[in-house]
């Protein structure tokens, strides 16, 4: 009997137990799971907000400042305090009105348009925020076919907005509680309501006293030079292409990062490691504690110093907009014929070191201000310039070379032999230029000046055909040679092939049998000896970058040496007291040029301006120049034939000093009719650099110690 009692005891107390155990548990559910935390009987609430961290300046390489940081203040919701007020639909809706009246936009994710017919918007967003809410909408139980009208009317009643309200005004607040309720079902930090207000806003604003409204310092990007728009860059929002690369590196999906530019490229050394802090407010939202988790303070990122010359930077891109400007006014250019240049487009200008690769200045025309894309109209007005401010022709684009590839030729001739054993050019060789080239059956094209005036240069060497730019000559060179010695020595100068820049460029390509049944079908795609003829004047499928011309002119200035191409100088710690990365010079590839063939380039480029009959003997102390120039300058002048009507492309190459060469420009214009008309601005830039060598040079001397 005793034992039977101590069964039902423990029976009964198992059974009340169990009892207890399901309210404790429906209790938790109802008080936690299902309010989410949000407990209105709850006296503090604590979240975990992301920090950003500083991005890293971009400097020049004389340390000025190209792209840094501006102190600014955010708005920031605590989700737990605003859904857990009185009135929290009227506060909202204040808020909304107040940002209307100032004008001030605000970030809403809620996928639906934001006026009637209501739509949805998802494709707007990268997968992350359609997953997100994907999630809000199992959470919430709604069928996801849900028309976006009825969606909007659903949540219309859930929220209890009033009736009153228009459904516009009625879609802002959804937007805002959507906002918080994600935060519910999902990893994301804390809602910023508006990045980067102003004092005068952020005063109006707060004066609504919001519940959960609070202000967090933060930073935005602040350009100090108009120049150098797009080699700079700007930053963005994440893609899903985006999130792929960098959610496993510690990023937030919501995270601005680099989109193009050294924005872009130095992503790696700009972006800081964003902190995590613990916030702990009370129900009214005041602030009880606020600290840094263990390991998780925000670390700035390091500065990245390019090796761009801001003063170069605005010379050449002042100088070429000049030139630009003069060739398309009628009352400047007063040329004559169908070949004016009054029709010119889009050009891009390059400087390099010739013995170490670095870009000293890259300008694209025309171009843009960083620091006003962000406004609308402004964006628009841009998008919309049929001549495509945006596009960065200095490494984007590939064009013809022209008469500037002819080094090219030359160099393929003198260092290759035919099957005698024999160079296909001696040094001491001449050709008799006949005005029409005949050697080919059913293929005769024309020297320039044959077609021109029905002259000829008559019998001249390398160094003269070169100086006079007679194609002739060249049409007989590429005749002898194999398409595969082009090829080879083209090669060997970069052209058609990766410069090296750490930004995305276009690689182009050479003339050769592949390039050619690339280009076309049929019969037509069958390579010929008139192809080979025409590629050695720098025409037929020959395709190559503005920046791709700079390097080959570095490497005839190095007698064959060719450095990989480069904007990144050093990159030092957040406070500069570190030195994170140095760039080293480094060869991409090397030819054996021989001497005679180096003095036999050498010589014709420097009659380009020296001489009577020079392509490009009005610039740089030529033989047409009144003024003197600081430096021998070694040039070469090209215009090219395109199919997309007009005036001819021009191009321009040239360094100097000629007995030393420290510095190579390549400059390229569309339509601009003569590879001259681009001189200016090489000249420009040469007289600037020499001038603060000779500068510099003074300073050292006089501050020298000892």
């Amino acid at each position: 009997m005793e034992r039977m009692t101590r069964f039902r005891s423990a029976m009964l107390l198992g059974i009340f137990g169990f009892v207890m155990f399901l309210y404790a548990t429906k209790l938790f559910s109802l008080q936690i799971i299902e309010t989410k935390g949000n407990t209105d009987n709850a006296t503090t609430y604590s979240t975990i907000t992301t920090v950003r961290a500083a991005r890293g300046d971009i400097l020049d390489r004389n340390g000025n400042v190209l792209v840094g940081n501006r102190a600014s203040y955010d708005l920031v919701f605590n989700h737990y305090v605003i859904k857990s007020a009185d009135q929290r639909n009227q506060y909202l809706y204040d808020l909304l009105k107040k940002c209307q009246e100032l004008g001030v936009s605000h970030n809403d994710h809620f996928p639906v348009t934001a006026t009637r017919p209501f739509e949805y918007t998802l494709d707007d967003y990268n997968t992350s925020w359609q997953r997100y809410y994907q999630n809000f909408m199992v959470d919430w139980g709604l069928d996801p076919d849900i028309t976006a009208p009825l969606l909007v009317e659903k949540m219309r009643a859930r929220y209890e907005l009033p009736e009153e309200w228009t459904d516009e005004e009625a879609r802002g607040v959804i937007g805002l509680r959507y906002e918080f309720d994600l935060r519910g079902v999902t990893n994301l930090p804390n809602y910023v309501f508006i990045e980067d207000v102003s004092n005068e806003n952020l005063s109006a604003i707060l004066e609504l006293n919001t519940p959960g409204l609070m202000v967090e310092s933060s930073t935005v990007r602040e350009y100090h030079t108009p120049y150098a728009a797009h080699i700079l860059g700007y930053m963005g929002g994440m893609d899903d292409a985006d999130w792929e690369k960098y959610k496993d590196q510690g990023y937030s999906m919501d995270a601005y990062i680099g989109q193009s530019g050294f924005e872009e490229a130095f992503e790696e050394y700009l972006h800081g490691i964003d902190g995590s802090r613990l916030d702990v407010v009370s129900k009214d939202g005041a602030i009880v504690r606020q600290v840094y988790l263990e390991g998780k303070e925000p670390i700035a990122g390091n500065n990245v110093e390019t090796t761009i010359d801001i003063t170069l930077q605005k010379i050449a891109e002042d100088s070429l907009a000049e030139v630009m400007h003069n060739l398309t006014d009628p009352e400047i250019n007063t040329a004559e014929g169908e070949n004016t240049g009054r029709d010119a487009e889009g050009a891009a200008v390059i400087v390099m070191k010739v013995k170490t690769g670095e870009i000293l200045a890259c300008a694209s025309y025309p171009t843009f201000d960083l620091a006003n894309i962000a406004d609308k109209e402004t964006w628009d007005a841009i998008m919309n310039d049929p001549l495509k401010p945006f596009f960065n022709r200095a490494f984007g684009a590939n064009y013809a070379p022209g008469s500037t590839y002819k080094m090219c030729t030359l160099v393929a001739a003198m260092e290759h032999t035919n099957s005698k054993g024999e160079r296909i050019l001696d040094y001491m060789e001449t050709i008799q230029d006949k005005g029409v080239f005949t050697t080919l059956e059913g293929f005769s094209p024309t020297c320039l000046l044959y077609s021109s005036v029905q002259a000829t240069h008559g019998t001249i060497d390398a160094t003269d055909a070169l100086k006079v730019s007679c194609n002739y000559f060249f049409y007989e060179l590429g005749y002898r040679l194999k398409w595969e010695m082009l090829d080879e020595t083209a090669k060997g100068f970069g052209l058609g092939e990766p410069t090296g820049i750490e930004l995305t460029e276009k690689i182009g390509w050479r003339a050769n049998p592949t390039s050619k049944a690339a280009s076309y079908t049929g019969p037509d795609a069958v390579w010929n000896a008139g192809d080979r003829v025409l590629s050695a004047i720098g025409q037929s499928e020959n395709r190559f970058s503005p920046l791709q011309l700079c390097v080959y002119a570095c490497t005839l200035a190095n007698r064959g040496t060719r450095y990989r191409a480069t904007f990144l100088n050093r990159v030092a710690s957040s406070d500069y007291r570190t030195l994170i990365k140095q760039n080293e010079p480094e060869i991409a590839s090397k030819m054996d040029i021989s001497y005679d063939t180096y003095e036999m380039y050498m010589t014709g480029m420097r009659k380009v301006i020296t001489d009577i009959g020079g392509t490009a003997n009005k610039y740089f102390g030529g033989h047409e120049t009144l003024k003197t120039f600081p430096v021998e300058v070694c040039a070469k002048t090209g215009t090219a034939q395109h199919s997309s009507g007009g005036s001819d492309h021009g191009a321009f190459i040239c360094f100097a000093p000629k007995d030393d060469p420290e510095i190579a420009v390549a400059v390229y214009g569309e339509k601009v009719a003569h590879g001259s008309s681009l001189a200016p601005v090489a000249e420009n830039i040469l007289e600037a650099y020499f001038e603060m060598e000779a500068a510099s040079d003074v300073f050292t001397y006089e501050n020298k110690v000892g």
